[in-house]
């Protein structure tokens, strides 16, 4: 069954679309990235497979989406919209793991152990900007505090997998996936076994952690 809910957060409107799960024991709240909304095809395969395994899958669509501008606003103010979601978030009493893509990963990995997360996982995280290594993000995936899992694009230039430094969090890489997990014609892998990975990857860890309480 899905839900709408719209939220008031000190940064406006919010929106969460609720996909709920089969006798759910922990809610996945995924956030979209800085040039789309929660159509990205990673959240919906995500929202499409979870619920059947006991996750509600909430996506979240940050104020400035929902006003219909064109572009994000300053990191501080998407951690400021998702802070004020967390309480709708949590409402159903079950563990919370934050997540998202993209932009929406880089608020789930500042933010998550403040909000009482129980893990994070970073969807297509910007490790860095196209072209620029030398501009790195890995402080706040090295930071989270919480069990971390990275899904990424083998081609995303924002980095991809072999350019991650050592930590504890899982990495699960996407062979030929850009940064929004599409592939080239020519790659050997199609969409849905690429999609397939992704999922079979989350699920797998969400499966791992521990069912306490976050």
């Amino acid at each position: 069954m899905t839900q709408y809910e719209t939220v008031s957060t000190d940064a406006g409107e919010a929106r969460v679309t609720w996909y709920e799960g089969t006798r759910p024991w922990a809610v996945l709240a995924l956030g979209h990235g800085a040039g789309g909304g929660v159509e990205a095809r990673d959240l919906q395969a995500l929202a499409g497979a979870l619920p059947a395994r006991g996750v509600t899958v909430a996506l979240v669509e940050q104020p400035w989406r929902v006003a219909g501008k064109k572009v994000a606003p300053a990191p501080k103010t998407l951690d400021t919209g998702w802070r004020g979601l967390w309480p709708a978030l949590a409402r159903p009493g079950l563990p919370v793991i934050a997540g998202g893509r993209s932009a929406g990963a880089r608020v789930a990995c500042r933010t998550g152990r403040e909000l009482g997360a129980l893990a994070v996982l970073a969807l297509s995280f910007p490790l860095h900007p196209p072209g620029r290594p030398e501009r790195s993000r890995a402080e706040e995936l090295l930071g989270t505090g919480l069990p971390t899992l990275v899904v990424q694009g083998g081609n995303d230039p924002f980095g991809r997998p072999e350019e991650y430094p050592e930590g504890s969090y899982g990495l699960v890489g996407i062979p030929y996936g850009d940064h929004g997990f599409a592939l080239p014609k020519r790659a050997p892998l199609g969409r849905d076994e690429a999609m397939e990975l992704l999922v079979e990857g989350v699920a797998e860890w969400i499966s791992s952690l521990p069912r306490g309480t976050g």
